[in-house]
Formats: structure tokens, sequence, C-alpha cells
């Protein structure tokens, strides 16, 4: 994936657009906008995954490499989340429990768990919707529909 650029296309499933900002082989961000970025470009491999995981194929992305540029500790959180397999959940405190460093049981480390996750630059591609009660990056009504088309 070296393509740099801004790419979007519009999923009828999701009612909104797809967009992803790819630099240097990375994934920058991924947003559900209605309307798409003017200079985005429709294709895209990385698109044509995602519209085969929105029709149902499972796909981890765990090979598609995501630029978290968020504070050491809310990295680690967000690298853990990719490890949640698909059609499985979580809850925070479970999310706490699995990062090296954090405390489960203090309510700052909660808290900044619940950060990374609202802070999420890439939902979808680090699942922050497989978290039952935290805050997911995605719209609302788009989270719902990437839980319900995992069964969660």
């Amino acid at each position: 994936m070296d393509d740099a650029g801004i790419y979007a296309r519009e999923s009828t499933y999701l009612e909104r657009h797809v967009q992803l900002g790819i630099a240097s082989g990375r994934v920058l961000s991924v947003s559900f906008p209605h309307d798409p970025d003017e200079e985005a470009q429709g294709d895209h491999d990385l698109l044509d995954r995602v519209f085969a995981y929105l029709e149902g194929v499972e796909d981890d992305f765990s090979d598609v490499q995501v630029a978290l540029t968020l504070p050491t500790d809310q990295r680690s959180v967000l690298e853990r989340v990719r490890e949640i397999p698909y059609g499985d959940q979580i809850n925070v405190e479970t999310l706490a429990r699995m990062t090296a460093g954090v405390d489960h049981t203090d309510e700052d480390d909660q808290n900044m768990v619940r950060s990374a996750l609202d802070s999420n630059p890439a939902p979808l591609l680090v699942p922050d919707h497989r978290v039952r009660d935290g805050p997911s990056a995605a719209p609302p009504d788009v989270e719902q529909k990437l839980r319900s088309l995992e069964g969660l």
C-alpha cells in the first residue's frame, strides 16, 4: 500500500462514505463522512477489502499498517483493540487488563482507555466497535451497523 492520498467510496450499507487517508504506506485515518473530500479517489485495494468486509467477508485487517500517532499509553490500548477477534466483544475493564501498564481498577486508567477509544484515528481497522461499553470514534449509526455486521 504505497499510494498516498485520500480515497473514498459510498457504502449503501453504512449510508455514508468510507474515507481513508493514506501516506507512506500507512493508514492515517478512517472516517465516515456523508460527503467525501473533493480530492478523494475511488479506487484503492484497501477500500476493496473494506467493502468486502461490509458485505460479510471476515477480515481482521491485521496486515494493514495504521499510524497510531497518539500518546504511548493510548497507542498501547489501540494496539490491544486490534487483537480483538472478529465477532468478539469485550468491555473497557477487560481492555485495560489486556494493556500493559494499565491498572484496570484505577478510574484514571479507565478514563485513559476511554479517551484512547474516542481518539481512534482508524475505526474499523482498529475495531473499537468491539468494546461494548466504550466510546467509538465512528459515528453511532456506523458503530451499530459494524456491531450488527459481526453479530454483536
